[in-house]
Order: C-alpha cells, then sequence, then structure tokens
C-alpha cells in the first residue's frame, strides 16, 4: 500500500468562496441594509421579551459569579458586562429563546439573525478596544455589513444542503457564518479567515435530537447562541496565527463529507452577495416555527366558526409541507414549553380554541386546558404535495398550510389556506407595521419611558443608526 502524501493541500473551494465574499467589496444595496435594520430592531425585540422567562435569564450572565469584564460587551436589557465569547452567548441565546426571530427556509432551515450574538459582541468588543487606544471605533453600519454577510453564508449553505436529513443541526451554519465573518471584522486576513473556517466545519454540529420527540427540550433555544459564541471563539483563536486545516471537508476519510454527510460534497449553485437578507422571514405574528405560521394564521382565522362548537368537531384536517410533517408533526404527550413549539397540532389548537397565539401558550398553565390535547387527537396531518413543490421554488418560497374542520353532523368549515406567512418579503407592507408594535411592545416591557425613548431614536432612521458608533449604541440598550 502506498504511503498518503503529506504535502499540503490548497483549501476546499467552499472555504475560498467564503473568505472571498467575506474579504471582497461591500455586500448589499439599499434594499439589504434597511432590511439589515429591521432584522436588527427585530432580533433584539425577541432577546429582551425573552428576559420574562426565568428558563432564559438562568443561563445569563459570565460562566462563573464574578467573571465579569471590566468595560466588557453589554447584554441588553441587563446589567452584564462580559468578555466578547460569553456575550455572545448570552445575547445569541435571549435573540433565539422564544421561537421569534428571523428564519430562514430552504433544503436546510434556520435562523440567521442568530449570528447577531456573535456579531455584535465582537463589534463592541473591538470598538472598545479601539477607543481605549483614542482611535475610532466601528459604525453600526459595520454591524449590519457583517450580519448581511452572515445571514448569506447561512443562507446559501442552506438553499442546497440538507443537514438534518442526516441528523446534524442547522446551528453549524450559525458557527461558520459567525467565524467567517468575526475573523474578518476583527482584522483578519483571507488566510485568517480560511483557518477559521476549516475550523468552524471540523467541528461538525450537535445532534438535532434536542428539537424532536421524544427529547425535544430548551437546548433548542439556547443552541445557536452557543454555536455563535464558538464561532466567535474559533475568530478569535485563529487571530493568533493558529493554523487552518485546507481539506476540512473534503479529506478522504476524515472530512466533513465523508464522515458526516454521507460522502457528498456540498451543493452551492449561487454566489453569495444579499439575496438572502432581502428574502429573509421574520417572524412577526406568532411565536411560532417557522413551518406552521401559515397554519396558525388559517386557525386564527376559523376561530370564529368553532369557537362554540368544539365539543362538535369530529376533525381537523391540516395539509401542510413535507418539511412540517417531518419536523412538528407530533402526537402523545408534550412534556415542556419546547415540545410545545414544536408540534403543528398543538399550534393549530390553540388558535382555534383561543383565537391567540402566544409565547405564554406554551407553559404548563395553558397547556393544563384538556380542551387543547382533545382537539390534537382529532386532526389529521397530511402533505399537500404542491405546498412541498412551492416551498422549494426559489421564485416562490412558499410555506403554505391548509386547515379545514369537520364536524359531528357532516357540516364543516371553509378550507381556509394560507400560501405566504405575514412575515414574507411578499408581504412586507403588511408585515413592518407588525414587526414595528412588536418593537414597541418589546421595550415597554422592560425600559423605563425615558430609556425606551432613547432606544426608539437609535433605531428610528437609517441613516443615524448607521452613523451610531457601536458602543454607543450597546450602552442605550443596557440596564
Amino acid at each position: 500500500m502506498a504511503a498518503k502524501s503529506g504535502r499540503r493541500p490548497k483549501p476546499d473551494r467552499e472555504l475560498l468562496a467564503i473568505a472571498d465574499y467575506v474579504c471582497g467589496s461591500a455586500a448589499g444595496g439599499k434594499l439589504a441594509f434597511e432590511t439589515a435594520r429591521y432584522m436588527l430592531m427585530d432580533s433584539l425585540a425577541c432577546a429582551i421579551l425573552a428576559l420574562r422567562y426565568p428558563a432564559c435569564t438562568k443561563l445569563l450572565g459570565p460562566v462563573v459569579p464574578g467573571a465579569e469584564m471590566s468595560n466588557g460587551v453589554p447584554v441588553p436589557g441587563t446589567s452584564y458586562r462580559l468578555e466578547p465569547v460569553q456575550a455572545a452567548f448570552n445575547i445569541g441565546a435571549m435573540i433565539r429563546w422564544l421561537d421569534f426571530n428571523d428564519t430562514w427556509l430552504a433544503a436546510e432551515w434556520g435562523h440567521p439573525s442568530d449570528n447577531l450574538g456573535g456579531v455584535l459582541a465582537a463589534a463592541d468588543y473591538l470598538s472598545r478596544q479601539r477607543l481605549a487606544r483614542n482611535e475610532s471605533p466601528l459604525v453600526m453600519r459595520d454591524v449590519l455589513q457583517a450580519a448581511i454577510r452572515c445571514h448569506e453564508i447561512q443562507g446559501v449553505l442552506a438553499l442546497e444542503n440538507s443537514f438534518n436529513r442526516v441528523g446534524l443541526d442547522h446551528v453549524m451554519l450559525c458557527r461558520i457564518a459567525t467565524a467567517a465573518v468575526t475573523t474578518r471584522l476583527l482584522g483578519g486576513s483571507r488566510e485568517d479567515v480560511v483557518n477559521a473556517v476549516s475550523h468552524a466545519w471540523i467541528d461538525g454540529s450537535s445532534l438535532r435530537t434536542y428539537r424532536h420527540a421524544p427529547n425535544t427540550g430548551s437546548r433548542k433555544s439556547w443552541a445557536a447562541g452557543d454555536a455563535s459564541a464558538r464561532g466567535l471563539r474559533l475568530a478569535l483563536i485563529c487571530l493568533t496565527g493558529e493554523m487552518g486545516y485546507p481539506t476540512a471537508l473534503s479529506a478522504k476519510g476524515w472530512g466533513f463529507n465523508d464522515v458526516l454527510f454521507g460522502g457528498r460534497r456540498l451543493r452551492v449553485k449561487q454566489a453569495y452577495a444579499s439575496y438572502v437578507m432581502e428574502n429573509v422571514l421574520f417572524k412577526i405574528a406568532y411565536p411560532a416555527e417557522f413551518h406552521a405560521q401559515t397554519a396558525v394564521e388559517a386557525a386564527m382565522a376559523l376561530h370564529p366558526q368553532v369557537r362554540g362548537r368544539l365539543d362538535d368537531i369530529d376533525q381537523v384536517l391540516v395539509e401542510t409541507q413535507e418539511a412540517a410533517v417531518r419536523i412538528i408533526d407530533k402526537s402523545g404527550p408534550l412534556h415542556n414549553p419546547a415540545d410545545r413549539d414544536h408540534c403543528l397540532q398543538y399550534m393549530v389548537a390553540v388558535p382555534l380554541i383561543f383565537g391567540r397565539l402566544t409565547a405564554e401558550d406554551y407553559e404548563d398553565g395553558v397547556a393544563a386546558d384538556p380542551r387543547i390535547d382533545a382537539l390534537r387527537k382529532r386532526m389529521q396531518v397530511t402533505e399537500n404535495t404542491e405546498f412541498s413543490k412551492d416551498y422549494l421554488d426559489p421564485k416562490k418560497r412558499a410555506i403554505g398550510n391548509a386547515v379545514t374542520v369537520l364536524f359531528k353532523d357532516g357540516s364543516s368549515t371553509d378550507r381556509v389556506a394560507v400560501d405566504y406567512p405575514v412575515g414574507h418579503r411578499r408581504r412586507r407592507k403588511e408585515g413592518i407595521p407588525l414587526l414595528l408594535q412588536k418593537f414597541e411592545d418589546a421595550l415597554a416591557s422592560r425600559f423605563a419611558p425615558r430609556q425606551a425613548e432613547s432606544i426608539r431614536e437609535a433605531c428610528s432612521t437609517q441613516k443615524g443608526l448607521e452613523a451610531m458608533s457601536v458602543p454607543a449604541f450597546m450602552d442605550v440598550w443596557a440596564a
């Protein structure tokens, strides 16, 4: 048997493509930057709303008590000031906790704003270091540019590659995007970016088991914060000059492709630009797993027809996409809020019964209502192949669901079908006012009127936000 060559190969093309994009010219025009501002506001609204939940707040703060950092990164809505990696975990976990931040659906799915944990922490940390040297800090346009790039890397990799089909969780894409973008943001070279991204691929991914029965649990709410923090940690490691691994993906027998991706090579047909930010999906109506958003809208529309006839319901027919059948079609006991917000039947039952779906509706108090499980048992979930087809069509990116209620006397409601959720780009005109109301509601839940007004002013105009220094922006959110 011939000895294997120890000659260092050229980096995998996928690593180079990401590095070239991150180190290249500015990405995104007016639409991308405007959408990025709304994304930032929406994400921080999600983070602030999450502070109402002890299951989230118990995870926040330094790694161990007392390990805070003088002049460290402020964690929005709290008094914590932390070193950047732990700050990234805190911010990322808060943004993701309620399953209410933006979404990207393709062969893989995920939440590109999860990267904001690492991006905000890196930008604030670097800026405060610069200020200490009497140098200029980064401004918020730099943050929006970094977010556009993170969205694009995570989203384009998701277009053609289904990691969930081999049991891997989508948060790996958050780690990869954060590693690439924060390496460059912190001053890394093209080679540094290649090295950091190689490490991010070598890390593999967590298993998706914490998102699915019978193991569904709250790790799914902090996994992305963990991934973004890890991406920033890898960036900082590589900025010391630590070596990378050029064939992290393609190495025969030992690379990501062979070990974790069934021997397949990544499919990336689309060049990196700003497509993902411009087309991202906002969760602005309901804190629900996105494949169920239009099902919730349909159930809300049917509530007036069924609220007085709950005992007369014989069956509830739910037509959905293949991805929803695979992820959130769930019967049997639901053990915790994380279990419930990934159950299609639960997310349809609550609005049919109550005419609402809020984060509180996943808590034990509401879930104890026996009508919810009784209605779940009468649901029939099936794949509608047209919904599945339109879900994957790049010109549509629909997320269709339809709901029909059949009664014991043979009558039925209308069949209510919704193809595009209110957070879809096709419904931006309708959605942005709802996003802004969500932002206002979040501010009112945490901040005194004067501080809320300061935050509102910081975010109120594109030009004003982009020109604001990162530390000034982060300080206005600190408790």
